[in-house]
């Protein structure tokens, strides 16, 4: 063969190999959570969207892949026990970041026959053996604490970093204009410290805003229930985290803000 057929396919072959290398070193923000993180398929049904849904508008996403692999009512503990943390643990690796949020769906019943999904509260090592009438599966269930700590230790173990996010508040107003702090983002600031995880509390930085805007405003948000959010309550949360994460002055995330 000639020469010159040989130089381009040569070059066309050490292209694809850079390319190829390139595309296996861009690290991953992988977005773990409930529906308050991504609602349904995260295609907005019932005109409802988690904050997930919207932090490629936030990143560069030609040097991060987004991966939002949040899912509706699920808790700490049975986003671990149905397998998906496991199979985000297979491809997970150094550099990539995982951003996570639990604690909406963490105080239902522990082995009710609808969800059995809640966890022991705390962040302790107590346990409870019980029969989990929807898996049918003896099984031990754990303290809040212990899951938040198994997904920043776990992502640790594989070299990536953890950024522990407190859950989003209900629209839930008193008599005097105020939404009460959720005791799962104190819970949650408590795993972080534990595990050096960075930390977004997301749940307080909501509510600040909220209280300024005022309940009627806020309502806009909220178009079916007090828990989750349309379109333009997700943007407003993600942008939030957006730049909390900004604000994480030692978080290489940061760097891949646009």
């Amino acid at each position: 063969m000639k020469t010159k057929y040989i130089l381009p396919i040569i070059a066309s072959i050490v292209f694809l190999a850079v390319s190829f290398q390139k595309l296996q070193d861009k690290p991953v923000l992988y977005i773990i959570g409930d529906s308050t993180v991504q609602n349904g398929s995260g295609k907005g049904a019932d005109s409802l969207w988690g904050w997930g849904s919207f932090m490629n508008l936030y990143f560069n996403t030609d040097k991060i892949e987004i991966q939002n692999h949040a899912k509706g009512g699920r808790s700490s503990r049975t986003f671990i026990t149905e397998g998906r943390w496991d199979l985000i643990m297979k491809t997970i690796k150094k550099g990539d970041y995982v951003l996570m949020q639990f604690g909406h769906n963490d105080g239902g019943e522990l082995a009710d026959t609808l969800r059995a999904r809640g966890t022991i509260k705390g962040i302790g090592d107590e346990s409870k053996d019980i029969y989990n009438p929807i898996r049918k599966v003896n099984e031990t269930v754990y303290t809040y604490g212990h899951y938040m700590r198994k997904y920043a230790n776990e992502a640790k173990s594989k070299g990536a970093i953890s950024i522990i996010v407190s859950p989003i508040p209900r629209n839930k107003f008193d008599e005097k204009g105020k939404i009460g702090k959720d005791q799962y983002g104190i819970w949650a600031k408590e795993v972080a410290q534990q595990t050096d995880a960075y930390f977004l509390d997301l749940n307080t930085m909501v509510i600040e805003k909220y209280e300024k805007m005022g309940a009627e405003k806020v309502k806009a948000y909220f178009p079916k229930d007090h828990t989750h959010t349309n379109e333009a309550g997700a943007i407003f949360n993600a942008e939030l985290v957006a730049k909390a994460i900004k604000d994480l002055k030692k978080c290489e995330l940061r760097k891949y803000l646009k």
